[in-house]
Parts: C-alpha cells; sequence; structure tokens
C-alpha cells in the first residue's frame, strides 16, 4: 500500500515484524504507521501466516506478507539479498518478535534448560542483529530500526530468562547501532510498560504487576492501551530523531524514573524477586 503523502511517515516503507493479532503492539504499529503515511510490508512466520493476513486484511493495512522464521538463518539472508538484488528501499524496520518456551517464564528461574533458553535468545534478542544485518544494506542513511522491550534492568517475578533476553536485546541493539552508525542508521528501543497482549499471558500473575503499575506511575498506566507505545514507534522511525541511536525510550507512565521515590511505602514489585515466582 502507498502512503497517502502526508504524515511523520509519508513516502516511507517500514517492515513490520511480529503482527500476529490485533491486540499486539506489532499492529498498533503497522496501523499508526499507516495512518502516517507509511508503505507497509509484513513478516510473518509461516505457520501462523494465516493470522496475519486475517488481521492485516480486517485492519485493512494493505500491506504484502512476507513469509519470514528469524531462526532460520539462511532465509533471513536470502530476504535481504532478494530485496537488494530487486532494488527495493527499506526505510524502517520493526523488530517486535518475542518468545520464551514455558519452562523459561514462571516457576524456579534455574530450572530451565540451555535448549529452552537459546530458543529465547535466539528469538527475542539475536534475531535483532540477525535482521538489522539483513536488511541494512537496502536501507539509506537516516533510515531506522527500532525494537520493542520490556525494561531488564530490574530482575521481575517470574519473567526469568525472558527478562535475561530482554537485557540481551538492549545490549544487541547498542552493538548494532555502533556498527550501523557509520551508514547513518539508527538503532533504537521502545521500553512499554506491561500491556495485555498474546505474549503477556504466558506471565503467570499478571494481574499483580497490572496493579503494580497501576499505583505507582505517576502518569498512571493502562494495559490494554498499546497505543502510546505503537506512537512512539512511529515517532522514532521518522525524520524527527535524525541524530538519536542506541537509545532506550521508556513509554511506561513514568514508572522507571519514579517507584524508588518512595521508600516508606511496600517495596516495589520489582524488588520482590526471590528466585521462584
Amino acid at each position: 500500500m502507498q502512503g497517502d503523502g502526508s504524515g511523520l511517515l509519508a513516502g516511507k516503507r517500514i517492515v513490520v515484524t511480529g503482527v500476529l493479532t490485533e491486540a499486539s503492539i506489532a499492529a498498533h504499529v503497522a496501523t499508526i504507521a499507516r495512518e502516517q503515511g507509511a508503505e507497509l510490508i509484513l513478516t510473518t512466520p509461516p505457520r501462523v501466516r494465516r493470522i496475519t493476513e486475517r488481521t492485516a486484511r480486517h485492519l485493512d493495512l494493505g500491506a504484502p506478507v512476507v513469509d519470514l522464521d528469524v531462526t532460520d538463518g539462511s532465509a533471513v539472508s536470502a530476504l535481504g539479498d532478494e530485496w537488494q538484488a530487486s532494488g527495493l528501499r527499506i526505510d524502517g524496520l520493526v523488530h517486535a518478535v518475542a518468545f520464551a518456551p514455558p519452562a523459561c517464564i514462571g516457576g524456579s528461574f534455574s530450572d530451565a534448560a540451555w535448549d529452552d533458553v537459546a530458543i529465547a535468545l535466539h528469538i527475542s534478542s539475536y534475531s535483532l542483529a540477525a535482521l538489522g544485518h539483513a536488511v541494512a544494506p537496502v536501507m539509506p542513511p537516516g533510515a531506522g530500526i527500532v525494537a520493542l522491550d520490556f525494561d531488564a534492568t530490574k530482575a521481575w517475578p517470574m519473567y526469568n530468562w525472558m527478562g535475561v533476553a530482554k537485557a540481551a536485546l538492549a545490549s544487541t541493539a547498542q552493538y548494532l547501532a555502533a556498527e550501523l552508525g557509520p551508514r547513518g542508521l539508527r538503532v533504537n528501543l521502545v521500553a512499554s510498560g506491561p500491556l495485555r497482549t498474546l505474549a503477556a499471558s504466558a506471565i503467570g500473575d499478571f494481574d499483580r504487576l497490572e496493579r503494580e503499575w497501576a499505583s505507582r506511575a505517576p502518569l498512571g498506566w493502562d494495559v490494554r492501551e498499546p497505543e502510546p507505545t505503537a506512537r512512539a514507534v512511529v515517532a522514532l522511525l521518522s525524520d524527527w530523531f535524525p541524530a538519536t541511536t542506541a537509545e532506550r525510550v521508556h513509554v511506561d507512565g513514568g514508572y522507571h524514573g519514579t517507584w524508588a521515590s518512595a521508600p516508606d511505602e511496600e517495596q516495589p514489585y520489582a524488588a520482590t524477586a526471590r528466585g521462584a515466582a
């Protein structure tokens, strides 16, 4: 779909990964990017292609859906080579893929086996570097890569190895920003507060996390409203942040910077981790 010539992303072609259900953050990013004039390309694992296509039709995204399993290195490289050979220009990439096997979330942190941890790190962290390297050759100076993050500078109960994967994602973004900066490419993160997505359903006691955020975020926080997070992603993809890279932008109602300022209250949720959830 061609953009309408107006908006923050007018004339830009944006690749969005991770569009699954309409509640997904990626779907909201795609919707707002389209409203802001972007032409979209969606990527999806082949096994869920029909779900992505159905969501794209229902949201009227008008975007082609391309099969891509981010754990298949040859497929990632081949897609980049195909776009390069065709002369396609990509102005932005949204990394919105994350997954951890059940053994990595909830229960005891020490119980997860390496095979499960490796899957979490590959999909949730390493794939950012793989996609970035594949797409960079077709990105012009000024183009941007934005990854969806959850601030893992604290140990969150139940988040376990997904927290480690998110910490690795943040570090990956910094190294990728350093590597791609000389090409004029930007790499940033948007660290959202907790949102009720399909991925969040794997986190036990999510209600407790919701209550914690709502009570402590100065601006308040609605776990059912992903639009503020999606708007931040779109803003970072635009030309309005030409000199910003290796940055983590928090969209969490202010929770990350203020919860420690109330020492007389019950200890914050992030500080209550004791191994098992």
